[in-house]
């Protein structure tokens, strides 16, 4: 499937720029349990060159389709999910900054950063992962952003790539609940994100979530090499609604509190 070949392209960035992700994959593997990606996220700016919608059109290209929309007042966000028929497909969640809700220095910003990108990178899908066009970065900008908006601040320092993966927990054969889960990851010296609690959702609304916290990497600014939060790995179980199919959904609230695994008040926690 031509999806296939992007989602392979884009684990092998995603998986060279936050290894500790590889590590907990590995891990799993060890377990001789398969690793089915439930879905895969994005982020991105609601600049018209950029937003949710023109990321999805590489994957509407590939079969898929929009199936849900998420408002995140607090976080100033919108996001849709996208599912594909073929039922082996990761779902796919973009999600954009509300930049207008923000300072005119923020908008400014945003606006200079995209600008830097070719226009020939913005008609491609190789836009998914061209990450930051906008170079050299400065770790001022950084912490101007970061004072405004956490996610305007990892994505100016990562700029366009697969925020996180996420492991299906309903495909393991060596873990039946997603605590289970947890508590193999933090015995393995894991940390995890524990903003709503340590599992995001409930059986009841059909999805529970948990994720690691991302790792801080080193990112060169013009003034020097900084840590900061990169990404993460998530882990969803999902349970089946009165018809007795798999909800396929999101639970706003949770993934209110997942988009905080790359925080940087997280991180030093």
């Amino acid at each position: 499937m031509e999806y296939q070949i992007l989602f392979n392209t884009l684990w092998n960035e995603y998986t060279q720029r936050n290894p500790e992700a590889l590590k907990v994959y590995q891990l799993f593997s060890q377990k001789n349990s398969p690793i089915i990606n439930d879905h895969i996220a994005f982020r991105t700016f609601n600049d018209p060159r950029v937003n949710v919608n023109v990321l999805a059109h590489f994957f509407e290209k590939m079969g898929y389709k929009a199936c849900g929309e998420y408002h995140f007042q607090q976080k100033k966000l919108f996001a849709k999910h996208y599912e594909h028929a073929d039922p082996l497909a990761p779902k796919v969640f973009i999600s954009e900054l509300l930049t207008e809700k923000f300072s005119q220095e923020l908008q400014d910003i945003v606006k200079k950063c995209i600008d830097c990108i070719p226009d020939k990178t913005l008609k491609s899908e190789t836009l998914l992962y061209s990450g930051v066009a906008w170079q050299p970065l400065s770790y001022h900008v950084y912490q101007s952003l970061l004072k405004e908006s956490e996610y305007a601040a990892w994505m100016y320092a990562f700029g366009f790539c697969a925020n996180h993966f996420t492991v299906n927990v309903n495909e393991l054969k060596q873990f039946n609940e997603l605590s289970e889960v947890n508590d193999f990851l933090l015995k393995n010296g894991f940390k995890l994100n524990t903003s709503g609690g340590m599992i995001k959702g409930t059986p009841e609304e059909c999805l529970e979530q948990s994720s690691t916290l991302a790792e801080e990497i080193e990112v060169k600014f013009d003034e020097g090499s900084h840590k900061i939060p990169s990404c993460y790995y998530e882990f969803a179980k999902r349970y089946k609604l009165a018809n007795g199919e798999l909800y396929t959904g999101f639970i706003a609230a949770s993934a209110d509190k997942i988009f905080e695994s790359t925080d940087v008040k997280s991180s030093k926690m």
